[in-house]
């Protein structure tokens, strides 16, 4: 067996009596298949393993360790799959002053195999999904390729495990690694006596998580056999969506492994540039959108968050151009993600100030200023140094909510985007120039009541 952890067989007359220097041991089997069910928001995994164990009739006993491993004890639990009814899995005992290793109680009526199925969670094993988008030529689509990288740092080999991944959250109120490095399983023999701990803590969460899968796929155990071409089955579950890997995997501990998720030819998308010295600086900042649906051909189920790496063709021997990388949450079908791939120096933006004065100016009764006019003129150059056109968005910011704008030049589409902002809208054409230049005045003082009357 390859297992850190071991399991065995012994066979006893009395499970009262053991005399373990004289007790037979039979080797458990190895197990037949198992399943992982990863959960991506919280460091949790259910697992589920088929055996076939070799039983006589009357009293067994199955020794179980999880030592070296992040096994939640007080989650475990075993099931026969066949002969339910003449088999009793009485319990599971921990014997005293014994770390990491329980023992199962079995009552049989038939003696020889009878195939179980042991499950139970563990914490160490994780997901994330991360992208790579390959951009056309033209910019207009873009290549998406989906996977996960599964890492497993339980303690446990996992060979030809079906894995299954989960997104949504999970509400815990203990931390299973927490419960799988206990001394005692239930904690002290002497919090034992002052508790009533007839159900596991463990055994409780795993029921809830059990309930989950059952809805999706059931609880059939059934080996898959392995494939070339692997590709991830989608259900969703309430509020949670699940992820099921075709075919088996080998997860070795200590070990990353990264799997294939989906791939979409040439999803639509669209390139947009933006400028706000406000938020941004000098810099011209590459946006990068696309939408959930059937439309770009997605839409069949929700996206989970990850990091998007973008490449551009840029034509001949299959060449690749970096472009920039953006992490982003959960897309839900039909919503759409704007993805942030950083400055750019290709696409510039140079506002500068003209001409500042003021104006209108308002007198109290004593003579004093009350309110006046501030007017600033400003030229923006915005250039396309790239081979394909380009759409770039200017937004400028007023730091008052009292003003008015005039402007002139060439925008192709102009607009107030909140109380203080204005947005400027240009289509650029390969490498070329346009300058706008607009007129800027903001009300002071008493000067906002004129304001006031002027913008109803």
């Amino acid at each position: 067996m390859t297992m850190k952890r071991r399991c065995t067989l012994f066979a006893i007359l009395s499970l009262a009596s053991v005399a373990w220097a004289k007790v037979d041991l039979v080797t458990l089997p190895a197990r037949d298949t198992v399943q992982l069910t990863i959960y991506n928001s919280a460091d949790l995994t259910l697992a589920r393993e088929s055996r076939a164990l070799t039983l006589k009739e009357g009293g067994n006993a199955l020794q179980f360790s999880w030592a070296d491993t992040l096994i939640d004890p007080t989650s475990l639990e075993m099931l026969p799959k066949n002969h339910a009814g003449q088999i009793d899995i009485a319990e599971l005992v921990y014997p005293p002053r014994v770390r990491n290793l329980g023992l199962w109680n079995v009552a049989s009526e038939v003696s020889g195999k009878v195939p179980v199925e042991i499950s139970y969670l563990t914490s160490g094993l994780s997901w994330r999904a991360f992208y790579m988008g390959t951009l056309s030529p033209d910019e207009k689509t873009m290549r998406l390729q989906a996977y996960v990288r599964v890492t497993n740092n339980s303690g446990e080999d996992y060979e030809n495990a079906q894995v299954r991944l989960v997104v949504g959250k999970v509400h815990l109120l203990d931390e299973i690694a927490a419960l799988a490095r206990r001394q005692y399983p239930y904690g002290s023999p002497i919090q034992m006596m002052r508790e009533d701990l007839s159900l596991g803590k463990g055994i409780a969460v795993k029921k809830e998580l059990e309930k989950l899968e059952e809805r999706s796929f059931g609880v059939a155990m059934d080996a898959a056999e392995p494939i070339k071409a692997k590709q991830i089955v989608k259900e969703g579950l309430s509020e949670y969506f699940l992820y099921t890997i075709e075919g088996t995997e080998t997860i070795p501990n200590g070990w990353s492994k990264r799997l294939s998720s989906f791939e979409v030819d040439a999803v639509p998308v669209v390139n947009l540039y933006k400028f706000e010295e406000q938020r941004y600086g000098s810099n011209v900042l590459r946006f990068l959108s696309f939408t959930n649906d059937e439309e770009h051909d997605l839409g069949e189920t929700p996206i989970p968050g990850g990091v998007l790496k973008v490449y551009r063709d840029v034509g001949g021997n299959k060449h690749l151009s970096y472009v920039g990388q953006s992490e982003f949450k959960y897309i839900p079908v039909n919503e759409e993600v704007e993805l942030n791939l950083g400055p750019v120096a290709d696409v510039v933006v140079e506002p500068v100030l003209k001409n500042y004065k003021t104006d209108s100016y308002r007198f109290d009764r004593r003579g004093n200023v009350s309110g006046w006019d501030e007017i600033r003129t400003f030229e923006v150059k915005v250039r396309n140094t790239r081979g394909i056109p380009v759409k770039v968005e200017v937004r400028r910011n007023f730091n008052t909510t009292y003003w008015t704008l005039a402007r002139t030049g060439d925008v192709d589409e102009f607009e107030k985007v909140d109380a203080d902002t204005v947005e400027f809208t240009l289509q650029l054409p390969p490498r070329s120039q346009k300058v706008f230049a607009y007129s800027a005045t903001t009300y002071q003082g008493t000067r906002r009541e004129d304001w006031s009357r002027l913008s109803r």
